[in-house]
């Protein structure tokens, strides 16, 4: 008799919770290990501040390294007693989660050091940072630490292919639960699997993108910059995050070899990374023969060639240098990296509107650029071009096709869901920020680049401006747009469905 009652109160404390969709301590555990995890990156800055002399920046890294510990292993003791598996929701939490406590832990350098003067400004920052924005508070870079530069552009290096996927490759503790939060943070409407392990598909990836880091530094350092521009504007480029340790960014070093390089490098990451490591295995025809790839570097074909017959006929520039302040400007928007060679808003108006399309285009699925990506417009395009010929072909079967591949209608529709949200959001974030009394062109800019993760906008808010000026309230609400286009939207609004917290 006590047995069948003890089975039964087993039976029903396991149907318990089994209804419940959220395991929150396995959440806590990975959230703590991955504050561990941010708590090295601080170590590696302190020691980067200590090798330049910075005792101050030294000891503000260390303080920061204790409270990440100290977190992390709270999280960790809530977490005992954790089943060891974990489902979509936990990855969809994890993954959100992450990326708003790195940036809440990560904004500690920049408050504690008073690089920055406020908790909304420090907050930004990092945010910016850690989703390869680029978009900087910052009016006095040049005099900042070696310590707080390399943080600002390290935070690009993680954020570039995922936080949560950087995690996957150093730490083998999440066998059960690679898959939900591989997904759950990974950009794109599909991910190319290179290999049936995730584990071993994100080191595959993570290392075809670390060794194009480092040719990048070599290349920037026999370019002319000292090695630790050379590797802060590496972390940036691969990245597409657009941090810079000058104020003027890549003017300051007015060299058309260095403009050349990251844009090149820019376009590189843009692409599927999936498509880079064939590409780096020697089947390299796999990136032309791939729609997507052909459809983005037609774009910036097309682009950097109208602005540049802009810039020769409306500004007097000379081919060569139309051409590559067009190239370099288009590749930095179009990818979302936010680097700047000069400031557009004295390019003719009409440049703006490209440069708008290319803000919102972004890269492609599987890279580290932002925006609505070339496969969802490709789809989107060859949907609206089906609905044409079903008004003439009535009983014709027009299925559309990716790489003659049929794409499932079901795929096409949320796709289709998927920008009007996309354009919904935008929406509603530049009626906020006129509200707020940003002007009508600044408010679409800084909201576009925003979303879009591209760090430039327009008027006020051009690459000759930092975006200090914005009311508190508006780096808030763009924050969060940085975090939501950063993670696809779904992942981060999903948290707002009632639904998604109720039990089964």
């Amino acid at each position: 008799m006590e047995g069948f009652i003890a089975d039964t109160l087993y039976d029903q404390s396991t149907k318990k919770r089994n209804r419940s969709l959220i395991n929150r301590k396995i959440i806590f555990r990975v959230l703590g290990i991955l504050l561990w995890v941010e708590t090295t990156m601080f170590l590696l800055c302190a020691g980067v501040s200590w090798y330049y002399d910075e005792e101050d920046i030294v000891r503000t890294f260390l303080q920061c390294a204790g409270i990440n510990t100290l977190a992390g292993g709270l999280l960790i003791l809530l977490s005992r007693g954790a089943e060891h598996k974990m489902n979509k929701r936990d990855g969809y939490c994890v993954a959100s989660f992450t990326w708003i406590l790195f940036t809440l832990f990560g904004m500690l350098p920049f408050y504690l050091s008073g690089s920055v003067d406020s908790i909304t400004n420090a907050f930004f920052e990092t945010m910016s940072g850690f989703t390869t924005t680029g978009a900087t508070i910052m009016d006095n870079i040049d005099s900042q630490s070696h310590g707080i530069l390399f943080w600002r552009n390290l935070t690009n290096l993680i954020g570039g292919l995922g936080i949560v996927s950087f995690a996957l490759v150093i730490l083998p503790i999440f066998n059960e639960g690679n898959l939900q939060l591989f997904s759950a943070e990974a950009t794109g409407v599909t991910q190319s699997k290179l290999h049936p392990k995730v584990s071993i598909m994100v080191k595959q990836i993570w290392g075809v993108y670390l060794a194009l880091t480092l040719l990048v530094a070599i290349l920037l350092r026999v370019g002319g910059m000292n090695w630790f521009d050379a590797v802060c504007h590496s972390f940036a480029t691969l990245a597409t995050g657009g941090y810079s340790t000058k104020q003027a960014s890549i003017a300051y070093w007015n060299s058309p070899f260095i403009e050349y390089v990251i844009a090149i490098f820019m376009v590189i990451g843009s692409l599927n990374f999936s498509l880079i490591f064939l590409a780096a295995k020697g089947k390299v025809s796999k990136i032309w023969h791939d729609e997507e790839t052909r459809w983005f570097l037609w774009s910036v074909i097309i682009l950097t060639a109208a602005c540049a017959i802009a810039l020769v006929i409306y500004n007097g520039y000379g081919a060569e240098e139309a051409f590559r302040k067009s190239l370099f400007q288009i590749t930095t928007i179009h990818s979302s990296c936010g680097l700047s060679t000069e400031d557009y808003s004295s390019w003719p108006p009409f440049t703006w509107v490209l440069l708008l399309f290319a803000m919102l285009a972004g890269g492609c699925t599987g890279s580290t650029a932002g925006g609505i990506k070339a496969t969802r417009l490709q789809m989107m395009a060859k949907g609206i071009r089906s609905i044409f010929r079903r008004l003439l072909h009535p009983n014709a079967i027009l299925p559309i096709r990716i790489n003659r591949q049929t794409v499932a209608s079901n795929i096409v529709l949320a796709v289709a869901f998927f920008v009007i949200l996309y354009l919904t959001l935008i929406l509603i974030g530049w009626l906020a920020l006129m509200i707020l009394g940003v002007g009508f062109m600044d408010s679409l800019g800084v909201v576009v680049s925003s979303i879009g993760n591209t760090g430039l906008a327009f008027g006020n808010y051009s690459p000759a401006y930092s975006w200090n000026a914005l009311p508190d309230v508006a780096k808030w609400i763009l924050s969060f747009l940085m975090l939501v286009g950063r993670l696809e939207m779904y992942c981060v609004l999903l948290l707002f469905y009632p639904s998604f917290w109720k039990n089964r």
